[in-house]
């Protein structure tokens, strides 16, 4: 493992940043907090990076807890994996634990970041102690879900690109990345515009979350939109692990969901919540995509505080 602010699980280390080998490859991790703390593996939404979530970071640290990030393949500086699975997340996941002495983690997830979180529980049980999902998708091939209904219309756009193949995803997401890395809260919002129901765009404009999102795109997309059409791809295969696996192991999982979600909408969460066994549901009215986040960050954390 390699760092220029040096490595992440070195003593005393607080906003530390890194990189750490998988194989041949190498992931970036970023790791703030107490160096002896727990942990709090955060898996980011899509597209994404390392960069850490305020309101998260300020939360996990408030408990005690080291915050640990990481680009999946393919964003920012972390090698791009090809036809990765969801399930591929658990061995990067490992990884990083390793490097930053983790014998055990609680692992949450946002958005496109929750399927990977929950990979790492299923594949890991020895190393993970709770699951957060937050606003997670849900598998697109399952019976009982209808994966498209109820997104906003540039999600659409975006499924119905992936479906198409790799190459019609590229042209349609390398489209997106001169508005989504521009500098200003309204341009965000604008770009965002079909995914964000009101009490989405209110957070945007009152915190800290749009400057969080514009660091986060910025450092994914750098280098271009490879881990983006990864995710995509492989939300729409099969994920590569059972479900069931944390609760055979014990393992307790809290589902976060709101209903005005526009990006992954409220009957994504339902469904984890009714397919995940031993899962603990929590289906807020009248939360978006961002705000269910930001609003119950405190409460979220305090319900897996007892597994640390």
């Amino acid at each position: 493992m390699a760092g220029s602010a040096g490595s992440p699980g070195s003593p005393g280390s607080f906003g530390s940043l890194g990189t750490v080998a998988v194989g041949d490859r190498v992931v970036d991790v970023e790791v703030s907090g107490p160096s002896a703390g727990p942990v709090l593996l955060y898996h980011h939404g899509t597209p994404g990076a390392v960069t850490q979530p305020p309101y998260l970071r300020s939360a996990a640290h408030e408990r005690g807890m080291r915050l640990v990030t990481f680009s999946r393949a393919g964003y920012g500086s972390s090698t791009r994996d090809p036809g990765r699975r969801v399930a591929d997340a658990a061995r990067d996941a490992e990884a990083v634990l390793d490097a930053v002495g983790a014998s055990r983690c609680v692992v949450a997830g946002w958005s496109g970041g929750g399927p990977h979180a929950l990979a790492t529980a299923a594949l890991l049980p020895h190393r993970v102690s709770a699951v957060v999902l937050m606003a997670s998708v849900a598998p697109s091939g399952a019976d009982d879900l209808d994966f498209l209904d109820g997104m906003g219309a540039d999600n659409l756009e975006e499924f119905a690109a992936a479906a198409e193949g790799e190459a019609a995803l590229r042209r349609f997401l390398e489209a997106q990345v001169p508005q989504l890395v521009s500098s200003t809260v309204e341009d965000v919002v604008e770009a965002m515009g079909s995914l964000l129901p009101p009490v989405d765009q209110e957070i945007f404009r009152r915190s800290d979350v749009a400057p969080f999102l514009l660091a986060s795109f910025q450092e994914g997309l750098r280098h271009g939109v490879d881990g983006w059409i990864d995710d995509d791809l492989a939300f729409l295969r099969p994920w590569g692990f059972d479900l069931g696996a944390p609760d055979r192991d014990g393992i307790p999982v809290s589902v976060w969901q709101g209903s005005d979600d526009l990006m992954v909408p409220g009957a994504h969460g339902r469904w984890l919540a009714d397919h995940v066994p031993g899962s603990v549901p929590h289906l807020e009215a009248g939360e978006g995509h961002v705000s269910i986040v930001v609003g119950a960050v405190d409460r979220m954390l305090d319900e897996v505080a007892p597994h640390r």
